[in-house]
C-alpha cells in the first residue's frame, strides 16, 4: 500500500508516479541482488558465510545503486545489526506503520513515499521475513552462526524474527530538486 502519492504532490502527480516507479525498481533489484548473492554464499559456506553478504555485499550494492540513482539508497530496520543502518525519526515512524500493516496480512509490497530529508523525497519498502532470513534472524541461531554474529555485531539486536515478520525496509532517498530522466 502506498501512502498518499497523488495527495502528497498534487499538480506534480506526474513526477511523483515517475519517481515510484523508479523507487521501486531500485528496491526490487537490491532485494534480487542481495537474496541471489546470500543464496550463492550459503550453498558454498552454508549460514555463516550469508553473514558476510549481508554485511559487505549488501553495503556495496546500496552504493552502486545510489551512484547509479543519483539518490541514497540504504537499508534501515528498528532493531538493527548494523548501528549506521538505525532509522530516523521519519523512518521509524514508516517502520512502526510497516510492521502494524504486515501484521495485519496487508498485500505486499507495503511501501510508503513522502517529504523526505532536506526538501528530498523519501521511498520505503517492507522487508519481510523469509525462511533464508530466520537463518540468522530467527529466535533459534545455530551456535556457529550465533558466534559468528556476536563477532562481527557485538551489539546486534536484529534476532528473534518469525519467518513473515517485519525485518525492516529499503530506503530511497531522493534529493530536493531531483529530476526524472
Amino acid at each position: 500500500m502506498v501512502l498518499g502519492v497523488m495527495a502528497l504532490f498534487g499538480a506534480c502527480a506526474g513526477h511523483a508516479e515517475d519517481q515510484l516507479e523508479r523507487s521501486r525498481a531500485i528496491a526490487v533489484d537490491f532485494q534480487q541482488q542481495l537474496g541471489s548473492g546470500l543464496m550463492a554464499a550459503m550453498e558454498q559456506g552454508g549460514p555463516v558465510a550469508g553473514i558476510g553478504v549481508c554485511a559487505d555485499i549488501a553495503p556495496a550494492i546500496a552504493a552502486r545503486a545510489s551512484a547509479q540513482a543519483g539518490a541514497r539508497v540504504a537499508r534501515t530496520a528498528l532493531r538493527v545489526r548494523n548501528p549506521a543502518n538505525a532509522p530516523d525519526s521519519d523512518a521509524a515512524r514508516v517502520l512502526e506503520e510497516f510492521s502494524r500493516q504486515v501484521a495485519a496480512g496487508e498485500a505486499m509490497p507495503v511501501e510508503h513515499i513522502g517529504p523526505g530529508p532536506n526538501g528530498g523525497t523519501r521511498y520505503m519498502r517492507a522487508i519481510v521475513v523469509q525462511p533464508l532470513c530466520a537463518t540468522c534472524h530467527g529466535a533459534s541461531l545455530a551456535p556457529a552462526v550465533a558466534a559468528a554474529v556476536k563477532a562481527r555485531y557485538p551489539h546486534d539486536r536484529a534476532v528473534g524474527f518469525a519467518v513473515g515478520e517485519l525485518r525492516g525496509a529499503f530506503l530511497i532517498d531522493w534529493p530536493a530538486g531531483e529530476a526524472s530522466p
